[in-house]
C-alpha cells in the first residue's frame, strides 16, 4: 500500500463509513502452491464481542474458493472515486502530475461457515440491496425453498476476523493552499468521480490551512 501520513485518514469513522459505502470489495489471496487468487464479492463489516468481522459468500470450487481452504490469509480491498490530476493546476506546474483516489485494505483470516451461517449472509445481503423492502421478490425469504435448497449447494458463506486496516486517502495533502484550491476548482466542473474528489478534498481544507 502507498503509505505516506498525510494521506492517511485518522478518523476511524470515516473509515468504517467508506467501507459500508463501498462494499463491493476485490478479496484477494494466495494458493498452497503460491498462485495469486482474487475475486470481487460484496462484504459486510460488523462488529462483534470478539472484534471486528467481514461476512461475504462465493461460488464453490472456484479457484479462490480452493485457495482459501488451503490459505486463509486474505486482503479485502474497499476502492471508490478517483480521477486524474494534472500539475498544470500546481502554484509550480514543473513537476509530474498524479491520481487522487481513497481505498482501504483489510486484512485478515478467511473461515468458511455452515449452512445456517450462509442462510443468514444471504438474508442479510438479499435484504440490504433491496433496501429492506419486505415486498421485493428477490429477497432471500421470498425465494422459493426448492430455488435456495439448489442455489446454496453452489455456494459457501465465510467471515474474515480483521486483524488489520490500513487506508489511503490520497486527496493533494501535501500541496499548497494555492494547488489545492485550484485542483477543487478544477475537478467540480469534471465528470461524477471528480465532482466526488473535488467534494472530499473541500471537507479537508479547512483542517489542512487553517486560518
Amino acid at each position: 500500500m502507498y503509505s505516506l501520513p498525510y494521506f492517511k485518514e485518522k478518523d476511524p469513522k470515516v473509515v468504517m463509513k467508506f467501507i459500508h459505502d463501498h462494499p463491493f470489495a476485490f478479496i484477494t489471496g494466495c494458493s498452497s502452491e503460491g498462485k495469486p487468487v482474487a475475486t470481487q464479492i460484496p462484504v459486510f463489516i460488523e462488529e462483534k464481542e470478539d472484534g471486528l468481522f467481514l461476512t461475504g459468500h462465493m461460488m464453490k470450487q472456484t479457484d479462490h474458493h480452493k485457495a482459501f481452504e488451503r490459505n486463509p490469509n486474505v486482503l479485502c480491498v474497499f476502492t471508490g472515486h478517483h480521477c486524474y490530476v494534472s500539475a498544470t493546476l500546481y502554484s509550480d506546474p514543473h513537476q509530474a502530475s498524479t491520481w487522487n483516489y481513497m481505498s482501504v485494505h483489510v486484512r485478515g483470516q478467511l473461515q468458511f461457515l455452515d449452512d445456517a451461517g450462509l442462510v443468514t449472509v444471504l438474508q442479510k445481503t438479499s435484504a440490504h440491496f433491496e433496501n429492506y423492502n419486505p415486498q421485493s421478490t428477490t429477497t432471500f425469504d421470498n425465494l422459493s425453498k426448492e430455488y435456495t435448497e439448489r442455489l446454496m449447494k453452489a455456494i459457501v458463506a465465510f467471515e474474515v476476523k480483521v486483524e488489520e486496516i490500513e487506508n489511503v486517502f490520497k486527496l493533494s495533502q501535501n500541496r499548497d493552499e494555492e494547488s489545492y484550491h485550484n485542483i477543487i476548482n478544477h475537478l467540480e466542473l469534471g465528470n461524477p468521480d471528480e465532482n466526488t474528489i473535488a467534494a472530499e478534498m473541500e471537507k479537508r481544507q479547512s483542517q489542512l490551512f487553517s486560518k
